[in-house]
């Protein structure tokens, strides 16, 4: 399985310039505009030699993580969209990394004698190779977004719990020693939660599986778990307020609180919230339809069996229950159910499917190696090997599917959105020679566009953006003086409002991309400058034309268009 889901993950680097797949059912506007956004402030470092635009958008100023690894990779690669896809693969290839050793320490969480004597789980690679191949993570793991990096983040997180929990259960039973051995994976744990909400801030949603997690891992110890949790959680609320002290309040606090601003058009109201739940369990089956049929019924069993057994019967679950219902939580607040945001829910899902799962095939499994039962238990047995039988059948069939799917996706790539890009480049280059009219000076190269960082990053084009900024849209334009405009199929009435007092669009060219009605035309304008008229001279400065008085026509008898026009 471990090899299959290697082989997987090696086609995610293959065609990484490919279209994030036409007429897919997951239709998120991120293919537009994420990708160049959470990186604008990399691309404009190497681009323009200072990664922040005063009045433009700004999220670096919220979200720096993401932005950094990418300045690091570009330093080695230069700017462009294949490094920026390679990197996003190979965080999540690390993510499925982290996840096979959290769930192969799964089994000593809590320090149980017989959760270390079972015998050797294959949910670890079940869950990896479910995830190599599902389609759903090829897709959005294949585009530059900051959510995978914020599921390797909480792999990872979870792992140095793990063990900062085991330390400090560890010292209990141990004489006393000058450093505790729980102190190191302290002061490692303390920075991975701002490190968390620096990639982006929804992780917060995603703090108390991971205290949940350190609870576990103390053995439900409540003074093991607060020697470690107070210490990491002060020390990462001194890491996060230093960042925001030193380096945002006194300099970017506008664009700070931008972000928030700029994502606060959606919410929900208390009115539609069965129909927002609703909805938010039905998109669900974005991440794999089969996947989710049994999700659903693993949720349902296993918070019957935690009710049943206590919470402390499997920890994991707990843990990957608290991390689906923090999310879920995000989803309902937000209320705005892209299909980017469902990423993050993919891996907890998928663990707990299967985590739900392997004791059903572990007890049928072993049913076949026992000597026949008694009668009174023979029905039970065919029962257990029976619903054994459907749930591997199952899994293997929703595998099957999405491998089938991903590969499709791997053997029939579009290049629309580079082809596009590469036109509007082209276009740019050729059409921003000067002209007479411009008396030798170069037309500017700055593009006004939504995916104006997008394709910065593809083509090595300046951009601003013609819709978040802390600026008014005009006030931009007069700021800046860009000189193109990309639209997606048609000028919006505002856009147009705020160009129209100091450019005349000249449409240059345009270009079939993506496959979404409201956005599959690129199209190019060249934005020539209104120039305005200049002051009359003074009256005793005018020229005088004398009419003679023979040769003058009354008003009503002056000539009509149509007679001119002759």
């Amino acid at each position: 399985m471990l090899a299959v889901a290697a082989i997987f993950v090696a086609l995610h680097f293959v065609h990484l310039t490919a279209d994030f797949p036409n007429y897919s059912e997951w239709n998120d506007w991120a293919k537009y505009t994420d990708e160049g956004w959470y990186a604008a402030a990399a691309i404009r470092h190497y681009q323009l030699g200072h990664w922040y635009v005063p009045g433009d958008f700004n999220p670096a100023a919220a979200l720096p993580v993401w932005p950094l690894l990418e300045l690091a990779l570009f330093r080695f690669t230069g700017v462009g969209l294949v490094a920026a896809r390679a990197l996003a693969v190979s965080v999540f290839a690390l993510a499925l990394v982290c996840c096979y050793v959290l769930l192969q320490r799964s089994a000593n969480v809590g320090g149980s004698a017989a959760n270390r004597s079972r015998p050797r789980s294959l949910a670890p690679a079940t869950v990896v190779l479910l995830l190599a191949v599902s389609p759903f993570c090829f897709v959005f793991t294949r585009i530059a977004i900051i959510e995978p990096l914020l599921v390797l983040e909480t792999f990872a997180t979870l792992l140095v719990a793990t063990s900062a929990g085991e330390a400090a259960r560890n010292e209990d039973a141990a004489p006393r020693r000058i450093l505790s051995a729980a102190v190191p994976w302290t002061v490692l744990l303390g920075p991975m939660f701002p490190l968390m909400v620096l990639t982006k801030t929804t992780a917060l949603f995603l703090f108390p599986a991971i205290l949940w997690t350190l609870w576990a891992a103390t053995g439900y110890r409540w003074r093991a778990w607060l020697r470690v949790a107070v210490p990491a959680v002060a020390l990462g609320t001194a890491v996060w307020g230093a960042y925001y002290g030193w380096f945002v309040r006194p300099r970017y606090l506008l664009d700070y609180r931008y972000l928030f601003a700029a994502n606060a058009y959606t919410g929900f109201e208390w009115s539609g919230l069965g129909q927002l739940l609703l909805d938010a369990m039905t998109d669900a089956a974005w991440i794999g339809k089969g996947l989710i049929v049994l999700a659903f019924g693993a949720l349902i069993g296993s918070v019957a069996l935690l009710f049943a057994r206590g919470l402390r019967a499997n920890p994991m679950q707990v843990t990957m229950l608290l991390w689906i219902a923090g999310y879920a939580v995000f989803l309902t607040y937000h209320a705005n159910l892209q299909p980017r945001y469902y990423f993050v829910l993919a891996p907890p899902i998928t663990v707990l499917v299967v985590l739900v799962l392997e004791p059903l095939l572990l007890s049928a499994t072993l049913s076949l190696h026992k000597r026949p039962p008694p009668v009174a238990d023979s029905m039970y047995v065919h029962l257990v090997r029976a619903a054994a039988a459907i749930a591997a059948g199952a899994l293997l069939f929703a595998g099957a599917i999405a491998a089938r799917q991903t590969l499709d996706f791997v053997l029939h790539p579009e290049y629309t959105w580079v082809n596009a890009a590469e036109r509007l480049r082209e276009a740019v280059e050729h059409e921003a020679q000067p002209s007479r009219a411009q008396s030798g000076t170069p037309h500017s190269r700055l593009l006004l566009s939504i995916s104006g960082s997008d394709l910065s990053l593809m083509t090595g084009l300046p951009s601003i953006c013609d819709d978040f900024g802390t600026m008014a849209l005009g006030e931009r334009i007069a700021a800046y003086k860009p000189g193109w405009y990309a639209a997606w199929n048609a000028v919006e009435d505002d856009k147009m409002e705020a160009l129209a007092p100091f450019y005349r669009l000249r449409r240059v060219m345009s270009a079939a991309a993506f496959d979404d009605p409201d956005r599959n035309l690129l199209v190019l304008y060249r934005l020539d400058p209104i120039v305005p008229a200049g002051p009359l001279p003074p009256p005793g400065q005018r020229r005088s034309t004398l009419v003679h008085r023979s040769r003058r026509t009354k008003a009503r008898e002056q000539p009509s268009a149509q007679q001119l026009e002759h």
